[in-house]
């Protein structure tokens, strides 16, 4: 379970869970940073060892490591939220630090000129 939620906060950089889950998650994902950080071929195989996905894995090498070199630590945070309405369970966000989450972007509507023009009436065919 763990490894599943980590190779999620990897690939979309932010989850959702509970809070307890979310700080045994925490610590998985701390460590797969910092062996990311050093980026040697040893640790990339004991990343893939612990995660069971190389897509997983090429994003924290490529991607989410070097943004947090400068970092001795702390490469997450946890957000409390509301509590669930049908356990009552506390909600957090686990995300990364300095990596920015990817947000679906709103579609932008343009409408074409030759819709702007006012179409005529039909007439009804059965009145007189």
């Amino acid at each position: 379970m763990l490894a599943n939620m980590v190779c999620s906060l990897i690939t979309h950089k932010r989850i959702t869970t509970t809070v307890a889950k979310a700080k045994a998650a925490r610590s998985v994902a701390e460590k797969m940073v910092t062996l990311g950080k050093s980026g040697t071929v040893h640790d990339r195989r004991l990343a893939t060892a612990r995660l069971h996905q190389t897509d997983a894995v090429k994003i924290l090498f490529d991607e989410i490591a070097p943004t947090q070199k400068a970092r001795n630590g702390g490469y997450t945070r946890i957000i409390r939220m509301h509590q669930r309405i049908g356990d009552a369970s506390q909600l957090a966000i686990l995300e990364f630090v300095d990596v920015s989450a990817a947000a679906p972007e709103a579609p932008v509507e343009t409408k074409p000129e030759t819709e702007a023009k006012p179409k005529a009436k039909a007439k009804k065919a059965g009145a007189k």
